[in-house]
């Protein structure tokens, strides 16, 4: 991948997200996340769709023509890369306050980007979003309020 700075790739992976959205809200979808990663030769941009009902095969595969070809046209990825587009999974995500709404009531594991109350990864309950800010039920009972800018990395926890 061409060397960007952070500011630019964030710049990038906002405008793709942008473009997929549009994509998805047309075919009844919703873009759970995109990301870039890798580098060398070896770029991947990669998208999280959803659904009611979930995702199967056939409509990545139809999501994935659409974007390649808006994406084509857009030509704002300045390194070859391949579009990698998958369902998010049973331990989907967490990236809007949508979600953190979606799923109250289910199990996450939060990862800040800074220390509250002395640590960085959470586990608990969803308990909803105020104020931006996440409230999770940790220790059964006692709750931690994460603000939403410093989440570094959310996801729902596998309940097996």
């Amino acid at each position: 991948m061409a060397q960007l700075a952070t500011d630019e790739l964030e710049s990038l992976e906002t405008r793709i997200a942008g473009l997929a959205e549009k994509v998805a809200a047309a075919m009844g979808m919703e873009v759970v996340l995109i990301e870039i990663k890798g580098g060398g030769g070896r770029s991947l941009v990669r998208a999280y769709i959803d659904q009611p009902g979930g995702i199967s095969l056939d409509d990545c595969e139809r999501f994935s023509k659409r974007l390649s070809v808006l994406l084509d046209v857009e030509d704002w990825i300045p390194f070859s890369y391949t579009l990698e587009v998958s369902s998010p999974g049973l331990d989907r995500p967490l990236t809007r306050e949508r979600d953190f709404e979606r799923f109250r009531g289910k199990q996450a594991k939060i990862k800040t980007r800074a220390p509250i109350e002395g640590q960085r990864n959470f586990r608990g309950r969803i308990l909803g979003v105020l104020d931006g800010r996440v409230g999770l039920d940790v220790d059964g009972g006692r709750e931690v309020r994460i603000p939403l800018a410093e989440i570094e990395r959310a996801n729902l926890v596998v309940d097996i």
